[in-house]
């Protein structure tokens, strides 16, 4: 029997400055595939004190005024005055965008298949379409919660989100779009325990003191999402552990999409490719490809294949079909891990076009996912959190 332990995951609002620049990213992408949803679009933000700059390659038939887009992005996610540290009406925005490269829109749209086609090998549609890069994506999936997410990064997610729901509504006025959350849960052999550490840290005005903070958010923010998981010794609750917290945003901290990649998927509980998603147009299968893992791993948890399941899918650029496909069940599997891997190879189709129609992922569809979470999200009708495939899996099993 393993002892007891503690594992940990961290969220983050909508106006922390690495998300303000993915969910830029993200809405340009929106924009663009409004226009043209064959676009090609790799965009990448960055920002600091009064400046964003957006660059990446773009090659897409239409035209989206992008300083317009980062301004009305920046005021939605609140940084509407200059006060706040941000201001999206005066930052200034700075464009480098430039075209996909030749070689890599080749390779996309004129798969290794096609190119080997002549060699007696048969294809079809979905052999047409290349990945847009190598890599290795991983999809994850447990039974700890409904959205069979770890709970970890369930409870991380909702007090974010709570803590921009009372900033949004009035409730603390104080607040300020800045913010993170982590929460620690204490497991044992069959799964989580209790809630062990709550972190909250809020951007908030110069006024308000850091007992009041202390005593608001604990009431109004984490009492309402962690109160249900309490169970035996209280948790740990440390509010704005560092002290005060008035400056924030991309003012007290330079901004860059991607790098909360682990806050996007499933905190920290299962491995990472290192691919980032916002920005990427749904060829980039660091994207595609991460959505379809996930949607395998959820599919073979709730047909009961296993408790826990993480799955590997792995590209080559230009080619569609995977190069490898792995699933660990962590011991949980009630069939060997090398037969399940089998049962997705027959039911699931990974390759980038199958993916991309499966999903209708060339719909602007991403700036909501750019912040809180990519998957486990009961609040959205995402096509790679549907349960669409478990008779199929019950099936082969």
């Amino acid at each position: 029997m393993r002892a007891k332990r503690l594992f940990t995951s961290e969220s983050v609002t909508e106006g922390h400055p690495d998300k303000v620049c993915d969910q830029i990213a993200d809405a340009v992408l929106d924009e663009i595939l409004l226009q043209d949803p064959y676009a090609r679009v790799a965009c990448e933000v960055c920002a600091t004190t009064g400046l964003v700059i957006v660059m990446g390659e773009f090659t897409c038939d239409g035209y989206v005024e992008i300083p317009d887009v980062v301004r009305t992005t920046v005021k939605e996610i609140g940084y509407t005055r200059a006060k706040f540290g941000f201001d999206g009406d005066t930052c200034g925005v700075m464009v480098a965008i430039g075209a996909q490269s030749h070689d890599i829109r080749d390779a996309v749209n004129c798969a290794l298949e096609v190119r080997h086609a002549g060699n007696g090998s048969s294809v079809d549609q979905y052999d047409k379409v290349g990945a847009g890069d190598q890599g290795m994506m991983f999809g994850y999936a447990c039974t700890e919660t409904p959205e069979l997410m770890p709970l970890p990064i369930v409870l991380a997610h909702r007090l974010a989100k709570r803590l921009a729901q009372v900033r949004r509504e009035g409730l603390l006025r104080y607040l300020r779009p800045d913010g993170k959350t982590q929460v620690t849960v204490e497991y044992d052999d069959n799964g989580p325990v209790r809630v062990d550490t709550v972190v909250v840290s809020a951007q908030h005005d110069d006024v308000v003191t850091q007992d009041q903070l202390r005593e608001d958010l604990s009431e109004h923010v984490i009492k309402p999402v962690i109160g249900e998981y309490e169970a035996g010794e209280p948790p740990r609750i440390l509010v704005n552990p560092s002290g005060r917290f008035e400056k924030g945003g991309p003012a007290a901290d330079s901004g860059l999409t991607g790098r909360k990649i682990i806050v996007d998927t499933y905190g920290g509980m299962c491995r990472h490719g290192g691919g980032a998603f916002s920005g990427k147009d749904p060829t980039k299968v660091d994207r595609s490809g991460s959505y379809a893992a996930r949607h395998v791993a959820k599919n073979l948890v709730a047909a009961g294949a296993a408790a826990r399941c993480e799955v590997q899918v792995a590209y080559a650029i230009g080619v569609a079909r995977p190069v490898a496909i792995e699933v660990d069940t962590f011991g949980t599997g009630v069939v060997p891990d090398s037969r399940l891997a089998e049962v997705v190879r027959k039911v699931f189709d990974l390759r980038p076009a199958a993916i991309i129609d499966r999903f209708d992922l060339r719909r602007p569809i991403y700036r909501q996912v750019a912040v809180y979470g990519h998957f486990g999200r009961p609040d959205l009708d995402l096509p790679w959190e549907r349960l669409d495939l478990v008779d199929q899996v019950k099936a082969m099993l």
